[in-house]
């Protein structure tokens, strides 16, 4: 990780805390409790729940949903605050249950405690991993998230192919938060063309770091494809908020987002959406299930940003 890079997620950080104070603070003037808070919105159309609005102002939750923002532009008003003043102090989207790679090619915000990281990291033996250079850059990725019948999150199957960057480079850094720490880590299995490597799970942060090592190394110029599965325990199965996405912070040159989805819970509206750094607001499309209740989205020469799929 860069320094850049670094002083980034602090400032993500800072602005965590910046929205969570707004919010409490305006709360606290309007002399509104949540209930009335709650009903205001509901009767505007954009209902949120008691306990949504409570984490939001503790800081423990953001809003990042799109039915969110939205209620977010009208709890502004609710609270005679200015247009978008809050909607400012957002940070970025918190992980969702996916994988980050420390060489920045291509990773989630780093939303949990740094020292967490840091002390896997060092556990791993690979103390000064987020301040290497990157020596791989990913070329192409493929989520498949398979969801269980109670609407959670029962694996995901991963395939990504790197260009190397400089010669002997034999492994990928694998980080995944999970959504809903509390069921456990998922299990890491190989597929094709690599094997795990060390591992560590932070169990309560619901965080794992894992190395998948290269079957062979490769040499500058070279490509190499790996697949990887994370597999829940379940059921109940991890909770997924009815969203699947990744933040790229290079570009990238495709990528593939399926979901599929159980017969007992088949969604009535499926969007695809896409942020680019630097804009405020995400492009939306509508996607239609096929035969096999599954959904996808595919992204080229997509990055830097933000690209999933959400459901309801």
């Amino acid at each position: 990780m860069s320094g850049n890079s670094a002083r980034a997620q602090s400032e993500n950080v800072h602005g965590e805390n910046q929205f969570a104070e707004a919010l409490r603070s305006a709360i606290r003037s309007s002399g509104l409790s949540l209930d009335r808070i709650q009903a205001r919105l509901r009767a505007r159309g954009t209902p949120v729940s008691i306990a949504a609005l409570s984490y939001w102002q503790s800081g423990k939750r953001q809003p990042e949903r799109n039915d969110s923002l939205t209620a977010l532009a009208e709890l502004e008003t609710i609270l005679k605050l200015p247009a978008g003043s809050l909607l400012a102090l957002l940070p970025p989207p918190r992980p969702r249950g996916k994988q980050a790679a420390p060489d920045k090619q291509v990773t989630e915000t780093v939303r949990f405690q740094r020292d967490v990281l840091l002390g896997l990291l060092t556990a791993l033996g690979v103390p000064n991993a987020l301040e290497q250079e990157q020596q791989l850059t990913l070329v192409g990725l493929h989520d498949r998230c398979q969801l269980g019948d109670d609407g959670g999150q029962q694996s995901i199957t991963t395939r990504a192919v790197f260009e190397a960057r400089t010669d002997g480079q034999d492994r990928w850094l694998l980080i995944y938060n999970s959504d809903d720490p509390g069921v456990g880590a998922p299990t890491l299995t190989t597929v094709r063309n690599c094997h795990l490597g060390r591992q560590e799970v932070d169990s309560a942060n619901g965080l794992m770091v894992a190395e998948l090592l290269f079957d062979q190394p490769i040499r500058r110029g070279d490509t190499y494809l790996i697949e990887y599965s994370l597999e829940n325990a379940g059921p109940p199965y991890p909770i997924c908020n009815r969203t699947h996405w990744r933040e790229f912070r290079r570009p990238i040159r495709e990528y593939l987002l399926e979901v599929h989805f159980s017969s007992a819970n088949v969604p009535i509206r499926c969007q695809q959406f896409a942020k680019q750094s630097g804009t405020k607001h995400p492009r939306v499309r509508n996607l239609s299930l096929d035969t096999r209740r599954s959904v996808h989205a595919v992204a080229i020469d997509f990055g830097p940003g933000l690209f999933g799929i959400e459901w309801e």
